[in-house]
């Protein structure tokens, strides 16, 4: 069975290190790429980025040469999500190979503007601590050590930032790949659990509830990659009747 690897982009704060468990998960068909966004991790030194587009732009030049010779599949959870959408969206116009699949996790469809929504990015420290704190996802202690939060918040209100400044097409151009979305029951950030994903590809799109809050990718780790491991299964079986 070919290799097929899987590009995964983390939520706003996050490193490529939130992924680094699912390899003894997935499939031995899938070779996991857990991708490094600028100013974190290996790349702290790097600059943040300005907006969605300048972090779509970073990860298709990271991987466009490799995409060209191999089969993939894109997984993002929250800002991972919206990044994992505008860079199938990226790698269609540049003509490239497209992604077998695509999974966008704890993302409401780009379109989707909720009343009254926090601006976190423009919240004064002392409520974003509060804020983030409810949020969950950045462990309690964490906020414990002022010298690691003093590093980490200016990253997390940028990617709050670039998020809550994003403004989608006001025309839909539909991908023509199969898409997963995966939402969490009890997420409030995606509370308005609808359809509108399914017009953002002409491809299937599947869509599925899972217990949890917004982080219900840290909880629900064997769920998760129990539904990309039936996805890369469904993908060979596919390709086996095609040639058969």
């Amino acid at each position: 069975m070919n290799k097929i690897i899987l590009y995964c982009l983390p939520y706003a704060g996050g490193s490529s290190v939130i992924y680094s468990k699912w390899r003894q998960y997935l499939n031995p068909n899938i070779e996991l790429r857990p991708i490094e966004l600028s100013g974190r991790g290996k790349r702290f030194s790097e600059p943040l980025y300005e907006n969605i587009q300048d972090a779509v732009e970073d990860v298709f030049n990271k991987i466009k040469d490799e995409i060209q010779e191999n089969q993939f599949m894109l997984f993002g959870h929250s800002m991972g999500g919206l990044i994992t959408y505008e860079l199938a969206q990226y790698i269609r116009k540049s003509n490239l190979r497209s992604p077998l699949h695509a999974f966008v996790s704890g993302r409401g469809a780009p379109n989707l503007i909720r009343p009254n929504e926090k601006m976190y990015s423009k919240m004064d420290s002392q409520k974003f601590r509060k804020e983030v704190l409810n949020l969950g996802g950045t462990p309690p202690e964490f906020f414990n050590h002022p010298e690691l939060l003093d590093l980490f918040l200016p990253i997390l209100k940028n990617d709050f930032r670039i998020v809550e400044t994003y403004k989608c097409d006001d025309q839909v151009d539909p991908l023509n790949i199969d898409m997963t979305v995966l939402l969490g029951k009890d997420d409030d950030l995606t509370i308005d659990k609808n359809e509108t994903w399914r017009e953002y590809t002409t491809g299937k799109c599947n869509i599925i509830d899972i217990d949890g809050g917004h982080f219900f990718i840290n909880e629900q780790t064997i769920k998760i990659i129990e539904i990309i491991n039936n996805v890369s299964v469904s993908i060979h079986k596919e390709k086996m009747m095609r040639f058969a």
